[in-house]
């Protein structure tokens, strides 16, 4: 089934097939657990895209065979950056870290493996890496037309950016 992230940074764990894992509060995004197996026909996958107006998806293969300029592309998603929207990502093979900056600005390391959906919200600062399998297949899923432009740090005149510092004061 699905679990989704509902509490304080200091004391959650979501178990997943019987395993502890640390996460973080939904203010620093969602962590969601799928069958990836089943990712084409999934019918909590389609649940959520209906619930969240996912109307765009496609899939990235991160690793040196699949993806052009791979080198160039490895360094952009580890440059510490913001969107304008939500990011998702739904790891359907392989495995990487998300890392999201906390409440206090330090960096909380997110272990991604296959199953894995994580929504990260507008204006939060982060970074993408692989981890020492150098092989992730990733879902991206987007409300309407996707717009892939990263804002690298600082970018904090973003109004995307100031709602989300509020919102992070709000639930402090």
């Amino acid at each position: 089934g699905v679990t989704v992230a509902l509490a304080s940074l200091h004391s959650v764990v979501i178990k997943t097939e019987n395993r502890p894992r640390p996460t973080s509060p939904p203010s620093l995004g969602r962590l969601l657990r799928l069958d990836a197996d089943k990712y084409e026909n999934d019918p909590e996958l389609e649940k959520i895209r209906r619930e969240r107006n996912y109307s765009w998806m496609d899939i990235i293969t991160i690793c040196k065979d699949k993806l052009p300029n791979y080198e160039e592309k490895i360094k952009v998603f580890y440059q510490e950056h913001l969107h304008l929207d939500e990011e998702v990502r739904y790891i359907l093979e392989g495995s990487g870290y998300f890392d999201v900056r906390d409440r206090e600005d330090q960096w909380i390391r997110v272990s991604m493996e296959k199953g894995d959906m994580i929504t990260l919200p507008a204006g939060i600062y982060h970074r993408f890496t692989l981890d020492e399998k150098n092989y992730v297949k990733a879902m991206r899923l987007f409300v309407g037309e996707p717009v892939w432009t990263a804002y690298n740090r600082p970018a904090d005149h973003f109004p995307a950016r100031e709602q989300y510092v509020r919102f992070l004061a709000q639930t402090a």
